[in-house]
């Protein structure tokens, strides 16, 4: 019944039920400005099946998770564009404990795959991410954790994939080095539905999380390499009114080490919570006073650990905070609370990643053009629970990884690449610009005329790639689009970013 229902929404006129598809903010956030039909298949079987109907019907495509993705670039403009949602062809099975890997299908969550391995004394070790993304989906965009040291991209982590190419045909891929394994490696769904991965894995370990308070300085012209690199997952989270960071480093320790079960918040908060800092933010947007006092307020929460005991859901107040490796350097939502989205905070969101050995430059480069508006009158901050993220990635090669190296640019990205994460407070007030909102523009174009960068494939708007695009390497570039034209002659699975950085 399921599989006639699709077929009769691909029989329906244009028109009819074009409407948007929309990010994990829900309405008024669309990833697709128009979509002719969303599909919610339950087999690898019924995603061919409907795969090779679109083609039939003249149809785009294009495969969603958790549509962890902020702007409207996950399709074409074309809206006769049908979305397969992979969440519910989520099975996981052949673990192999002794050989170190599991087969998982196109929609296991990074939640399901780490509370299965753990009852069974496994983890994915570092090539992990949030808790609400798909496997799939962090591969076919280059997710990644925050880490120099370890593999951290997730495609670090696939050792074999099934995808349904442009023609409906299931197509098997080892990882072996060719251009077909470095342009899936990061795809961003260009070649088509992954639908099935072996994935690699370890046996389980325990973790602790610590954290210190430093002043801008000890990182801007700080050593920021070697306070990186020697743990197993470290970042910043930077407060610029304040003129503080966080530093937050994880590492293995003993299982008998602690009996601690930490686990992090990462996207819960109360409604209280909320609504308080809803309303300052709100304010700020024409009252900068507002926004002076949210970051003075998140910075003194951020001190203290963001964890509870798992087995009791009790507040941890004092670090190093101890726990299972997932709950530790990911974790999830509270189980008293909810994510921010929905209760109404919303966001923008800027992600450019600079080769390692020009962080200082990058922060500095930053931290004038904050300054530069202070000289104008105008006091900037962050408008995010937990500041700017700044993270880190371990050199990985493929062709349109954040990561990768050996590119035209010249710049040294073999000793991996930072991140810088800029999440802002969207208000619900007016027309939703920020307080000081050309300042925005500035820093992003900014940031990409100055330094060798690349974007992140889901965090960014179109005039972002559009600017960002003459930094990538036109042989990786040439070189992915022609494995997109073997894997998808017709371009069934084309989107706006396909489209900017000039793969079709």
């Amino acid at each position: 019944m399921r599989f006639l229902v699709s077929l009769f929404l691909f029989a329906l006129p244009l028109g009819i039920v074009a409407a948007p598809y929309n990010t994990f903010d829900g309405p008024g956030f669309p990833a697709c400005n128009d979509v002719a039909a969303v599909h919610k298949p339950s087999t690898i079987d019924e995603i061919q099946s409907l795969v090779k109907g679109a083609i039939q019907a003249g149809q785009q495509v294009r495969a969603s998770g958790k549509a962890h993705i902020w702007y409207d670039t996950m399709c074409s403009d074309d809206p006769n564009t049908v979305i397969i949602q992979t969440e519910e062809v989520n099975d996981i099975y052949d673990l192999d404990l002794e050989g170190g890997t599991v087969m998982i299908e196109a929609g296991v969550t990074f939640l399901q795959l780490a509370e299965y391995l753990h009852e069974r004394g496994a983890s994915a070790g570092y090539t992990l991410v949030n808790w609400n993304i798909t496997l799939a989906g962090c591969v076919a965009m280059g997710a990644h954790r925050s880490s120099i040291r370890e593999d951290s991209m997730v495609a670090a982590g696939v050792l074999s994939l099934d995808i349904i190419d442009g023609k409906g045909n299931l197509r098997h891929l080892e990882r072996d080095g060719s251009d077909e394994w470095l342009a899936a490696s990061t795809s961003l769904g260009l070649l088509g539905v992954i639908v099935r991965m072996k994935f690699k894995i370890y046996p389980d370990f325990k973790v602790y999380a610590d954290q210190k308070t430093l002043d801008d300085d000890e990182v801007l012209n700080g050593d920021i390499y070697g306070m990186i690199a020697p743990y197993a997952t470290a970042n910043f989270w930077w407060w610029p009114y304040k003129r503080k960071f966080h530093w937050r480093y994880y590492d293995v320790v003993d299982t008998d080490a602690s009996d601690q079960e930490g686990f992090q918040n990462t996207f819960s908060i109360t409604p209280v919570e909320a609504f308080a800092i809803k309303a300052l933010w709100n304010s700020g947007r024409v009252l900068a006073t507002s926004n002076f006092l949210a970051e003075e307020i998140l910075f003194s929460q951020w001190e203290s650990p963001n964890f509870r005991e798992k087995s009791t859901n009790e507040v941890i107040s004092e670090w190093p905070v101890y726990g299972w490796n997932y709950d530790v350097l990911i974790g999830g939502l509270y189980p008293d609370q909810r994510p921010v989205w929905e209760h109404g905070l919303h966001g923008y969101t800027l992600e450019l990643a600079f080769p390692i050995t020009q962080a200082n430059a990058v922060l500095r480069w930053a931290r004038e053009l904050f300054d530069a508006e202070l000289k104008r009158g105008l006091v900037m901050t962050s408008t995010y629970r937990s500041g700017i993220n700044i993270k880190f990635g371990r050199a990985y090669f493929d062709l349109l990884g954040q990561v990768t190296y050996n590119t035209s640019d010249g710049a040294d990205w073999s000793k991996g690449a930072i991140m810088f994460d800029f999440p802002s407070f969207q208000p619900t007030i007016g027309d939703g610009s920020r307080f000081n909102e050309p300042f925005y523009g500035r820093l992003e174009k900014a940031l990409i005329d100055e330094f060798p960068c690349r974007p992140h494939w889901t965090k960014n708007t179109r005039e972002v790639f559009e600017l960002a695009t003459k930094n990538l390497d036109p042989d990786h570039i040439a070189r992915f689009k022609a494995v997109r034209e073997q894997f998808d002659p017709n371009g069934i699975y084309r989107s706006v970013v396909g489209e900017v950085i000039g793969v079709y």
